[in-house]
């Protein structure tokens, strides 16, 4: 796009993250991305929780853009923050969500991208044994997937060897009763996570080439479902959408539109009268 057209784009991140991201974004929006040096994400929060996260995803993730191009003087990046933990709909499911924004200081645009996915091996567990601690890490996709061990007070990082796992935790287990096994969540030790930012990118690109109709500004996307599509049978409204609405951040346009899955009429077994 003219707009990021020969521009640097900063990918703030210390994990890895720009093995993925960039070889999407640069040939989409014809930028040249690039990492900063020495920076520290880590300061937003940590996994393992030495650092605590204080603000939503999006904010953190709005927070570590922002302070990478404070530090560097770039005006265009990209930051990503992901949460784990049962999927808000089906519990008993881990998922993985990543949110990815870009911001660009030269035009004040701000344009975020969500992805929620069930493809993680996010788990933890709390081991007595060498059999129970293999066991974990054949689950998890260990060497593959690194792991991470820890007693209240210790932690061993990015582990991607049995034999250095099973030394790592005998040591720990001659110091305290309790040793933890989590999978190392951070992107670059996780290629299932790595594989959800990649998709969150292919969606952030989709929404950054949606231009506003009025002001020509990208970032142009649904902010408003509303449902109610009305039932084939009995002609009351369902649950299923009616409409969408479209919005732009820049400039306030707005519009909608009607029957967007291109049906007029819902199939009576998603009618909450026709079958309750």
């Amino acid at each position: 796009m003219d707009l990021f057209a020969e521009r640097s784009l900063l990918i703030a991140t210390k994990h890895g993250k720009e093995t993925v991201i960039a070889p999407i974004i640069e040939p989409k929006l014809g930028v040249s991305c690039i990492i900063p040096k020495d920076f520290d994400s880590d300061r937003f929060g940590m996994f393992t929780g030495e650092i605590p996260r204080t603000k939503s995803p999006l904010e953190t993730a709005k927070d570590k853009c922002r302070t990478a191009l404070l530090e560097s003087g770039y005006t265009l990046g990209i930051a990503s923050e992901g949460s784990f933990g049962p999927h808000p709909n089906y519990f008993f499911l881990p998922a993985n969500e990543e949110v990815l924004v870009l911001i660009d200081l030269e035009h004040n645009l701000e344009i975020c991208a969500h992805h929620l996915s069930t493809e993680t091996n996010f788990a933890h567990s709390e081991v007595s044994d060498a059999e129970h601690l293999v066991a974990f890490a054949q689950k998890a996709g260990f060497p593959e997937h690194k792991l991470i061990l820890s007693t209240q007070k210790e932690y061993i990082k990015g582990i991607g060897a049995e034999k250095e796992l099973l030394i790592a935790f005998e040591e720990f287990r001659k110091k305290s009763k309790k040793v933890t096994v989590q999978t190392d969540m951070r992107a670059m030790y996780n290629p299932m996570r790595m594989r959800v930012i990649q998709t969150t990118t292919e969606k952030l690109v989709e929404k950054i080439k949606s231009l506003c109709p009025s002001c020509q500004l990208p970032g142009f996307e649904v902010c408003e479902i509303h449902p109610g599509l009305p039932c084939s049978l009995c002609g009351n409204p369902t649950r299923s959408v009616l409409k969408k609405t479209a919005c732009c951040k820049s400039c306030q346009f707005k519009e909608e539109v009607i029957f967007p899955q291109g049906k007029t009429k819902e199939d009576p077994m998603y009618c909450d009268y026709c079958n309750p």
